[in-house]
């Protein structure tokens, strides 16, 4: 497969959580020692930040769907079965993309952005869209200035409402609803709704325009002079609307001027009724900030206590703090995909056999999808090391598509053998603990067959920064 190489993707292993204890114990460099406590959901309370942002960079907190730090913890979670059932839809909606087997010119990548369809990878973030004039009370209490120190025209624009969108890397489009938006087709939101007539620096692209015309197949014509946009998602699920631009607001000091995105006037299907949108930040048509870090360093379900955090737009980061590998662009693939080349796997200190065609396919990282997926050969020798590591413990029944699962009842803690991913140019990823077990199951699943690329999901890039740099474009 002829892949060109685009920009870096930088790995950084950023710690163990502070609930799965790693230590030593046992004196093998390559094992280590968790509590069983840390392996159970309950008994989990948020901890906060583990890793204080630094200043030349700009980071959101992330809200993650089920997890000790999220807003909706009185939200009923999932069963695993479920979970894992939603996982798999994902994963096949994104192999479908990979495969250009879709059946829509402007159906997007991935899983749809509902509940339903993606409860366990629902990241978000909170962002305020637009501008609003402030009152004489609002410019002393939000920006600290004193009533008689302002006048006229020349008052600062303050930011506009809140709007809580979904983070996701396998889509292209920006979008939340704006007014008028009734309810159907809308969807409930828990934010206000975004009314553009209320922002002074809102504008809608006009049809002849170069944003209009790089949506491609994800435009919709022309209404009074303005783009139209429409994404439809593998479950049937749409938005549609006029494509414009405004203020995005990400932190008190940090904003994006002209943000481009969807201002959706109707929705088909079931929306997560917390979100407002979905902020996409797949590689295709939509411009995107030179570098996007994601950081999920909090579990979506259970054992990691941390907040999260999202770094968009700051390429000002230290490479040799990183383990570097190229990203790959395959000209017969979406450019929605970030991909990468996964050269090896070290388990407990030794690489497993595995031939190198296995791995030819390639991976692509995504946010949303849970378990990683593996080439059946790769996936057959991992499991095989895994097995021998850990053939101290009981074996239990498989769970959905995790099939190496284990009864620790009774055992107050466990051996863990360490699981190492290396990429493309030697860069090689240590995994937590929360990365190789999932639910007492080894954290990765096979692929259909070896030709299929794999996929990076996101409980292996626990506690590990993600930064998708993109600056030099593919």
């Amino acid at each position: 497969m002829a892949f060109l190489l685009a920009p870096l993707l930088l790995l950084l292993l950023s710690g163990s959580s502070p609930v799965v204890r790693a230590t030593d114990d046992h004196g093998d460099l390559y094992y280590t020692t968790v509590a069983t406590s840390s392996l159970k959901s309950n008994g989990i309370v948020c901890l906060g930040h583990r890793v204080t942002p630094p200043p030349n960079r700009t980071w959101v907190p992330v809200d993650l769907a089920h997890g000790p730090c999220s807003s909706s913890l009185d939200a009923a979670s999932p069963s695993v079965t479920e979970l894992l059932h939603r996982d798999q839809l994902r994963v096949d909606d994104v192999q479908k993309r990979l495969s250009n087997n879709a059946t829509d010119d402007n159906e997007a990548p991935g899983a749809a952005p509902t509940s339903e369809n993606d409860m366990y990878g629902g990241a978000k973030i909170a962002v305020r869209v637009g501008s609003r004039k402030p009152s004489m009370s609002t410019v002393s209490s939000e920006l600290g200035i004193h009533p008689a120190a302002t006048g006229g025209s020349d008052d600062p624009l303050l930011p506009g409402v809140v709007q809580t969108v979904v983070l996701d890397t396998a889509s292209d489009v920006v979008w939340v609803q704006c007014v008028p938006c009734p309810i159907p087709p809308c969807h409930p939101q828990k934010d206000s709704f975004y009314d553009p007539t209320n922002s002074g620096s809102y504008a809608a692209f006009p049809c002849n325009s170069p944003a209009c015309t790089q949506l491609g197949p994800y435009a919709n014509g022309c209404v009074n002079g303005q783009c139209q946009y429409r994404v439809t998602y593998p479950d049937g699920s749409s938005t549609s609307g006029t494509y414009s631009s405004d203020l995005l607001t990400l932190n008190p000091t940090s904003s994006v001027n002209n943000f481009q995105f969807g201002c959706s006037h109707a929705d088909q299907g079931s929306f997560d009724p917390q979100a407002a949108g979905i902020m996409a930040l797949g590689g295709g048509p939509e411009p995107r900030p030179s570098t996007a870090t994601s950081s999920p360093t909090a579990s979506r379900r259970r054992r990691a206590t941390s907040a999260s955090s999202s770094s968009i737009g700051d390429g000002r980061v230290s490479s040799s703090r990183y383990a570097v590998t190229p990203m790959l662009r395959d000209p017969r693939s979406p450019a929605t995909f970030y991909r990468v080349l996964l050269r090896a796997i070290v388990v407990a200190g030794k690489k497993i056999d595995v031939p190198a065609t296995a791995f030819a396919a390639g991976a692509v990282m995504d946010s949303r999808t849970a378990i990683t997926r593996l080439p059946p050969t790769a996936y057959r020798a991992l499991r095989a090391a895994f097995m021998s590591s850990m053939r101290m413990y009981r074996a239990a029944p498989p769970k959905g598509s995790l099939d190496t699962c284990y009864d620790f009842a009774g055992v107050r803690s466990v051996k863990l053998p360490k699981i190492t991913l290396v990429f493309d140019r030697d860069a090689a990823v240590d995994l937590d603990p929360s990365g190789v077990l999932f639910n007492d199951c080894l954290a990765f699943a096979a692929n259909k067959n070896d030709a299929m690329p794999g996929i990076i999901g996101n409980v292996q890039q626990q506690t590990i920064e993600v930064v998708y740099d993109v600056a030099g474009g593919a």
